[in-house]
């Protein structure tokens, strides 16, 4: 079952985890967000959902909004084969999410557990701002809690400098 807005808002209110959302219209790249002008904009993540040439392994990356991923450097950290961009198709079938609607929160959909999150370090003992899985609203909260959530769902997190 995917989970959507009310039921992530829900999840982190029974968790106790602190967050901030506010309701905006829709958005579907970094560059519509940030013309948001949104309190806090400096954490919203950017987030890539990208796989290796062999669809072996999927990995779901936030990062921060002005850094681009330079794919061969990322293979070798992670020591993963080739990497490039997931399709849409396995976006919704992994995760139940749709393009410009990416999200670590599409990982509590991820019944199989098989994609791994890897999160910028720039996110390291600060809040990050990510979709409750609909591009119509953005939640912050400790980028802590977000790993302690996906870490309790039963997927691979890591940090990674980008």
């Amino acid at each position: 079952m995917k989970k959507s807005k009310p039921e992530i808002i829900e999840l982190l209110n029974t968790m106790n985890i602190d967050f901030e959302m506010i309701e905006h219209q829709a958005v579907f790249t970094i560059e519509d967000i940030t013309a948001l002008h949104l309190p806090k904009n400096a954490v919203v993540a950017k987030n890539l959902f990208v796989r290796d040439d062999k669809k072996r392994n999927y990995y779901l990356i936030a990062l921060c909004e002005d850094k681009k991923v330079n794919f061969k450097s990322l293979q070798e950290k992670i020591g993963s084969r080739k990497l490039s961009f997931a399709s849409e198709k396995d976006l919704n079938a992994l995760l139940g999410l749709k393009q410009g609607a990416v999200s670590p929160f599409g990982i509590l959909n991820d019944q199989a557990c098989k994609v791994q999150v890897l999160i910028d370090t720039f996110f390291c003992d600060s809040l990050i701002g990510i979709h409750p899985n609909e591009n119509t609203a953005t939640v912050w909260l400790k980028t802590e809690d977000l790993i302690k959530l996906i870490q309790e769902h039963g997927n691979a997190v890591d940090w990674v400098e980008i």
